[in-house]
């Protein structure tokens, strides 16, 4: 059976449905969640919620302001009611206006953090997509440039802290390696 064939038979079983796709940086998680969301959206409406419009910037990323935020919207999600948050604009180093987005039948969470105890609850399905960490942090500098390479490295400790506490990886139903 395929990934998408599973996924759809597990959402058709509960709407409205999680999946979360998590991982480390570089592994390709985003593009997961787009080719994801292409295939499931011609039998489901589908909204995907991207980590990186949450962290609180590259220090308070993966703190208990992304937990609060990602149970809010889990919350919000499964009673069906449009989920507002705000944007983390990278650029001014804030968050944005709050913005309002429709319900749909799934809910696509993608980036590192994702899949965190404090919500898998709410979750159909946790995906892992697994990758050694320097060819992610290769592919992360040559998409978006090495003059992230500092917080690049900074960031790969926060994330093996944080999948070490969570145990994310354990709890996959789905592991991919890229």
């Amino acid at each position: 059976m395929q990934l998408t064939d599973a996924l759809l038979e597990l959402c058709s079983a509960q709407t409205p449905s999680i999946i979360a796709i998590d991982g480390p940086a570089g592994a390709g998680k985003t593009t997961l969640a787009n080719n994801l969301s292409l295939a499931l959206s011609t039998s489901l409406r589908v909204n995907v919620i991207h980590m990186d419009d949450l962290y609180n910037g590259w220090d308070r990323a993966l703190s208990e302001d992304l937990t609060l935020t990602l149970s809010a919207i889990c919350r919000n999600h499964l009673a069906a009611n449009p989920l507002k948050f705000s944007k983390f604009n990278w650029a001014a180093n804030e968050f944005d206006e709050q913005i309002s987005v429709p319900t749909a039948d799934l809910l696509i969470l993608e980036g590192v953090g994702s899949g965190q105890s404090a919500i898998r609850e709410n979750l159909i399905s946790l995906l892992w997509i697994d990758i050694d960490y320097n060819q992610g942090l290769a592919r992360v500098l040559e998409r978006d440039g090495q003059s992230l390479e500092n917080q690049m490295q900074n960031w790969l400790v926060q994330q093996e802290q944080h999948f070490r506490v969570e145990g994310t990886q354990n709890a996959a139903d789905f592991i991919l390696t890229t």
